[in-house]
């Protein structure tokens, strides 16, 4: 699992974030800065909720 993790990470650096601040960064520091965001999903019949943390 660890290693599909990185690969997709890695995937993710070469197509998505060229050219920016992170095309060089490590897959520690983009799952750090990026993918670490804490959220709350609710889902009801005719919405989807997203709530994220003010910290």
């Amino acid at each position: 699992m660890s290693s599909f993790a990185y690969v997709l990470l890695h995937g993710l650096r070469r197509q998505g974030l060229t050219g920016t601040a992170f095309a060089k960064a490590q897959s520690t520091t983009i799952r750090l800065k990026l993918l670490k965001i804490g959220a709350r999903l609710r889902l009801t019949v005719r919405k989807v909720w997203l709530s994220f943390s003010e910290a």
